[in-house]
């Protein structure tokens, strides 16, 4: 069975079942909540110890399928975040962060706080060996943006284990893919990518759904592997792929990566356009940290950003 860049419609256990050998560099799942969604061919409300069974089942198999040095994160609500957590020390998984995808428009609940948050859990196959390319995903820190302190890092800041610049992707947003009904944000995935893999890695998502995960994987220059149970959401993923007509055009003095470099940075700062376009420090701050990223041994000049800004409205 071809694997490497396809969608493919099955069982993610039974497919991986068919797998010989390990690989996947990086795997990303977000699995059914098991709260009720309503799934095209997925019953998303089982008995709950029916729902951890199957939880080990293909956390299980894609453990198998993970190479050496991978990385695993699995995206999970409250009620079976521990559970997750309890099934990755048995397969021997070693958890490197508990991140906290913080968003804006909650879920409003009867007697309840509203929900605004979901757990990322983040394991590693092998603590000593593994991918995390920090200089991917610094930002400027407030000693640099706030006080222009000359003593803060120059490099940056590595982000918290608390996300908060990913909105949730609700059905008024033009992101949205209006056939699914649970969308991750891009930028979210795209910070997940960059890190914990290098260009021409393998990235595997066991649970494609709208096919986010493959889009984010191609644009970074990853090569994907994506299953997902529902043929209309395969078909659909399939068509959204074909559709992806090199959104790599780049934007004014920027090429296409350094374009998608600047628009992944603004994501991860939490700053919009405007901001950038009425502070001259902030802007500052931004050129110098794509400089960073990118590898630059120059600074991109603000009026380099600013003309690139342009693309990314």
């Amino acid at each position: 069975m071809e694997l490497i860049n396809q969608v493919i419609c099955g069982d993610c256990v039974q497919v991986l079942a068919g797998i010989d050998s390990p690989f996947a560099d990086l795997i990303f799942a977000d699995p059914p909540f098991n709260i009720g969604y309503r799934y095209h061919s997925y019953k998303d409300r089982l008995k709950s110890d029916h729902y951890v069974a199957w939880t080990k089942e293909w956390m299980a198999a894609c453990k198998r399928v993970l190479r050496p040095h991978g990385s695993f994160y699995i995206a999970i609500g409250d009620e079976y975040a521990a559970n997750v957590k309890l099934i990755a020390d048995q397969l021997g998984l070693v958890m490197r962060n508990w991140i906290i995808w913080h968003y804006s428009f909650g879920q409003q609940l009867t007697r309840k706080f509203a929900r605004a948050h979901t757990h990322i859990l983040y394991f590693v196959n092998d603590p000593r060996h593994f991918v995390f390319n920090d200089l991917a995903i610094r930002v400027p820190s407030d000693r640099q943006l706030i006080y222009a302190d000359k003593r803060a890092n120059p490099l940056g800041r590595i982000p918290d284990d608390v996300w908060d610049g990913f909105p949730r992707v609700c059905g008024t947003f033009k992101a949205r893919q209006r056939w699914h009904p649970c969308q991750m944000p891009q930028r979210l995935l795209e910070r997940i990518i960059a890190t914990s893999s290098n260009p021409g890695d393998c990235v595997l998502d066991p649970f494609l759904g709208s096919g986010t995960t493959a889009v984010a994987a191609r644009l970074l220059g990853r090569r994907f592997v994506g299953i997902e149970i529902c043929p209309q959401y395969a078909h659909r993923a399939r068509i959204r792929l074909a559709r992806l007509d090199r959104q790599t055009k780049g934007s004014g003095p920027l090429d296409a990566r350094e374009t998608m470099e600047l628009g992944r940075l603004i994501a991860d700062m939490a700053v919009t356009v405007r901001q950038l376009r009425t502070d001259d420090r902030l802007a500052r701050c931004v050129a110098r940290q794509l400089g960073v990223r990118m590898g630059r041994v120059r600074d991109y000049t603000v009026q380099e950003v600013l003309d690139a800004l342009e693309g990314l409205r």
